[in-house]
Order: structure tokens, then sequence, then C-alpha cells
């Protein structure tokens, strides 16, 4: 079975969209605020994907453009102003940033009701304690799909294979969160296939193509490739998308899978943002 995220990730929106309207109804337009540093190709593109998606749902979104050049105090005051604005409830860093610039810092500037992204260290300290708030968009559309498909996580044997602060760590604690086993590979395990045909549910983002072969994977696993590789003119995974195809029950495209379930949920994030941005109002009020 083919695992269409784009078909997940229409599903999605269309939840997302209903939100809106319901804000809309209180006076409340959820707002997005994307921040680019410099011209990188594939950052520019990949900011177009999540304004098309803003403006599908009905979600303000503003992208600020500041140049190569820029000065880690000149983002720092960029985000702060962003910070300030109760119009805009999400705020998203596109990494990565220019040389010079440090994004531990910058992603620490942003307020944590407003990490949409879901990289700043409360949010991640949330995580961990199994206190979910807002959570890194890939895996939470990972476990998205997961549900969505019937697949029980709770004493599943998942194997992650990259250990990225991205996917790999906030992944592997929101699996555990769910009573899954977990185990976590990267570049210094040794015999990954040995660990990677334990999976029942298995994912991977480790930025090398087609590094799981057939033989490495479980039969009847479900598979989510995370990577994103140039080969050629090709756009391919880490997964051997042909060879594994028919070993496991389900397994994610690349392009088309994990991609668009990462913008979905980051809508989800940015609409979740904004509600409780407004209940703590009225509170106030």
């Amino acid at each position: 079975m083919l695992i269409e995220g784009k078909l997940l990730a229409l599903d999605v929106e269309a939840e997302t969209r209903k939100k809106v309207e319901r804000l809309a109804e209180q006076g409340v337009l959820p707002g997005l605020a994307t921040v680019l540093v410099g011209e990188n190709p594939a950052s520019q593109m990949y900011i177009r994907l999540k304004h098309s998606a803003c403006e599908r749902v009905g979600i303000h979104s503003e992208n600020v453009v500041l140049a190569e050049n820029t000065t880690e105090e000149q983002l720092i005051g960029k985000i702060l102003e962003l910070n300030a604005r109760p119009d805009i409830h999400g705020i998203l860093l596109q990494l990565p940033l220019p040389k010079g610039l440090s994004p531990k810092k910058a992603m620490m500037t942003i307020k944590p009701e407003k990490d949409v992204d879901g990289f700043h260290p409360e949010n991640m300290g949330s995580l961990l304690l199994g206190a979910e708030r807002l959570v890194p968009c890939t895996p939470l559309g990972i476990i998205y799909a997961l549900e969505r498909l019937g697949k029980k996580l709770e004493g599943a044997e998942v194997v992650i294979v990259g250990h990225s602060n991205v996917v790999g760590k906030p992944l592997a604690a929101m699996m555990l969160n769910r009573n899954a086993t977990v185990q976590v590979c990267h570049v210094f395990t040794k015999d990954l296939a040995k660990h990677t045909r334990d999976a029942e549910i298995l994912v991977v983002a480790a930025g090398v193509p087609g590094l799981i072969k057939g033989d490495m994977v479980k039969p009847g696993a479900f598979v989510f490739d995370v990577g994103i590789n140039r080969v050629g003119n090709k756009t391919v995974g880490d997964v051997d998308f042909e060879a594994v195809k028919d070993v496991a029950a389900a397994i994610t495209p690349v392009p088309g899978g994990v991609g668009p379930l990462t913008v979905s949920m980051l809508l989800r994030q940015t609409v979740q943002a904004a509600e409780s941005q407004q209940r703590k109002l009225e509170k106030r009020d």
C-alpha cells in the first residue's frame, strides 16, 4: 500500500479550514510569519509551498525576507518584532541560515507559544515530559498518518534511522509517549540491517540516497521515508523504493509522502497557536 501523504494532507487542510472559519467568527484570523535569510533556492521553494498551503485554508501569512549579510542582531530584532505582534500567532524560521548566524539563538528568541516548528527548548522539554504542546511537524505528520491508517503504536517495535533534532529525537520521544518500543540508529550504529529488520514501523531520515534495501526491511512493515535527495535530475529518498515496496505493508513515496504531511501539520499548529493565544486573551479580559 502506498501511503499517500498528499491525500492525507488534504484531509488535514479541510479540518484546519473549519477551525479557521470558527476563529473568524470570533474575530480572529490566524497569522503565520516565515523568516527567510538569504537566497537559498531550496528554502525559497519550501517557503512558497508553505504560503500556498496557508492561502488554501485561509491563514494569513507573511514572508519576511532578510539579506544574506544580515547580522545576528538584526535577525533577532526582527523576530522580537514578530513576537510582539498580536496578529502573528506563529513564527517559522527557515533553515539553514547563512554562515555566522546561530540557529539556536534565533530559535530561542521565538516565543514558545508562537514556535509552530516546535523547536524551542520549552516545547521540546514539554515533549520529553509527555506533555506535548507545539512539536516538530514531520514527526507529528508521521504519527498522524499511522493513526489514520489504524496502526497501533502501543507496544509496536519502532526503528528510527537518523537522530536529528528535527526528526529522529522528537519522533522517538513522541513514540515513547504512545508506549511504543523505540530503537534509534545513526551513522555510528553497527550492523544497521540487524536493527531495521526488527521494525514494525521504520522511519528513515538519514540523508543517504537508497540507504535501506529490500533485505533490510521486515515483511509487513510500515515504512516512512523522510529523505529528500537529488540524484542527477531526480528527487529520491533514503529508501530503495522499488526494492522495498513489495516487502513493506505500506510505504511513503518521495516526493509526495512525508513532505505534504509536514506542511499540513504546520497549518494545524498555527491554528492551535492562535486558539491558545486567544484563550489567554479571554482569560485576561
